[in-house]
């Protein structure tokens, strides 16, 4: 029998099969490497439970690693929604994580940034001007109060939602699938940060061809898992300079003649995002060593 995975709870796995009925399933041995999307064959060991047989190819895979282990977040999604909000304050670092692991797997990426009904959001929004810059779709909205704004771009699409908890995903879930009623909490406003809600991802289906993955709130996303090589390219602004330094190696750290540098110089490349990159070579390299 082929299924869909949709919801990973640690080890054990709910399967949809072809007809939408839902299988509990658990691996064979220690194998875990199962993601919500992953298409897999199964074998009934009752009714209504299962052991996944094999796992089919997969289109893309997004996860994130550090130099110890590594989190599947979603296999076979066509685009990325990293979920942002005025309140509480977001990680610009994690949300350049999320853009380079999303370039990395050649997954297309979305912003989207939540609870604009809210007062004092112009420095988030103004924060958000560099990558709608560099080509990134921003969207605004407040998923509270109409959400309609976000549903052409999960037409057609294999979605997952990242984030920071406290962001507003299950409130967007609760807005385009509100019979899902999935539990939302306050947010801690004197620890600035949200409590988590989401302990394991599911997959929606928003309709026939469009599904949704909702996935626990993240506070860090490792990229041990790029090569320097990898990682200079997710950097889409870097590509045009890629090849044309002094050196055939060089790290663009603090390389004479550095194509990346001169364009920094030049006003052709944030260096704020130099910054990060330098930031995240540093840790591949540091975390290879271990």
């Amino acid at each position: 029998m082929i299924g869909t995975v949709v919801a990973a709870y640690g080890k054990r796995f709910q399967v949809e099969l072809i007809d939408k009925k839902r299988i509990s399933c658990v691996t064979r041995g220690k194998k875990t490497d199962l993601a919500c999307g992953d298409v897999v064959t199964i074998k009934f060991t009752d009714k209504h439970e299962g052991v996944v047989e094999s796992t089919l190819p997969r289109k893309t895979l997004l996860y994130r690693s550090n130099a110890f282990k590594s989190k599947m977040l979603a296999a076979n999604v066509t685009q990325i929604i990293i979920v942002l909000a005025t309140q509480p304050s977001f990680y610009e670092a994690l949300l350049n994580r999320c853009l380079i692991a999303a370039e990395a797997a050649n997954i297309t990426a979305l912003i989207v940034l939540n609870k604009c009904d809210l007062a004092d959001n112009d420095d988030a929004k103004q924060k958000l001007k560099l990558y709608t810059d560099l080509g990134y779709r921003v969207l605004s909205l407040s998923a509270k109060e109409d959400i309609s704004t976000l549903r052409p771009y999960l037409q057609n699409e294999a979605s997952i939602l990242v984030g920071q908890s406290g962001m507003g995903k299950s409130t967007i879930i609760n807005a385009l699938l509100p019979n899902e009623d999935v539990r939302t909490r306050e947010v801690s406003h004197v620890l600035d940060s949200g409590k988590h809600t989401t302990t394991a991802a599911h997959l929606y289906h928003l309709d026939e061809h469009s599904q949704l993955i909702d996935s626990p709130g993240l506070q860090e996303f490792g990229l041990h898992h790029l090569s320097t090589d990898e990682l200079e390219h997710a950097f889409i602004e870097f590509r045009p300079y890629l090849g044309k330094c002094r050196f055939n190696n060089c790290k663009h750290l603090q390389e004479p003649d550095c194509a990346i540098t001169s364009a920094v110089d030049h006003h052709k490349i944030a260096p704020e995002r130099l910054a990060i990159y330098k930031m995240l070579r540093l840790e591949i390299q540091q975390q290879s060593s271990l």
